[in-house]
């Protein structure tokens, strides 16, 4: 008598066919997902002159150049920290070009201490700022704000007007605007803890405003710091080194993003 089929043989074929094509499809996900952070800054790069790529180890594209004659570093640098409500992408514009200030000056807002591009957290000094300034920014520094930077800083405020604008900085070795490229889509991130972030390329028409503050910031330091004494900061209240140890703590926990960034 010929042996019949084994007990639950189609219910495993079955189930090896779905496995089968679970797999093929997370393959081909990860390859678009290669393929478009690899390509964030495609619209970006003909505009840019003496053009160098790089791919970071998150997968998304690095890009350095000349834009209208400026040397200029575009990142796209993911955060997944759990301190966030939200996964965001975050778009550093950076340029690197040696400037006449004394110290690093970060002006942040929102601060957590947990920015992953940013050594805010490690620097000395906390100002408070003065109206004008977005009720939740918070400034930092190596050293005591001199009267030439507090009123550099104060004519450049209208930056972090943008709400999507989460950090300037200004440093001996450039400038740097910390921008809110994406966030995850809330609904299926909380269903799924699904966050695809930089699927489309970075619009050309959303760096141009960032560039054009950089302009405008570098411009001035250059036409009126070196005409200018340090000071005593005129209106704004130093309260002093308060977190110097812990931000001495967090910097040994990770580099200093800014003097690899600009290298």
């Amino acid at each position: 008598m010929p042996a019949g089929p084994l007990p639950g043989l189609p219910i495993l074929a079955a189930a090896l066919a779905l496995l089968l094509l679970l797999a093929l499809r997370l393959r081909s996900e990860a390859a678009r997902r290669r393929t478009a952070r690899a390509g964030y800054f495609d619209r970006i790069a003909p505009r840019m002159r003496g053009l160098r790529r790089a791919v970071a180890p998150t997968g998304f594209a690095r890009l350095s150049g000349r834009i209208r004659g400026v040397e200029t570093d575009l990142q796209a640098v993911p955060d997944m920290l759990a301190c966030r409500k939200l996964p965001a992408l975050w778009l550093l514009v950076t340029q690197p070009a040696a400037l006449p200030v004394a110290q690093r000056i970060h002006l942040m807002a929102r601060p957590r201490g947990l920015e992953p591009f940013s050594i805010f957290a490690t620097l000395p000094w906390q100002t408070r700022l003065p109206e004008g300034f977005p009720d939740d920014a918070v400034l930092r520094s190596e050293a005591p704000l001199s009267a030439a930077e507090a009123a550099l800083l104060a004519r450049h405020r209208a930056i972090l007007a943008d709400a999507r604008v989460k950090e300037l900085v200004i440093s001996p070795r450039g400038l740097r605007i910390a921008w809110l490229a994406e966030e995850a889509e809330r609904s299926r991130y909380l269903l799924f803890r699904e966050a695809e972030l930089g699927r489309t390329p970075l619009p050309p028409e959303v760096l141009a405003p960032l560039l054009a503050a950089l302009q405008r910031l570098r411009a001035d330091i250059l036409a009126r710091t070196g005409s200018e004494a340090r000071a005593g900061a005129k209106g704004l209240d130093v309260t002093g080194p308060d977190m110097a140890g812990p931000g001495a703590a967090m910097g040994a926990e990770r580099p200093d993003l800014d003097a690899e960034r600009y290298a």
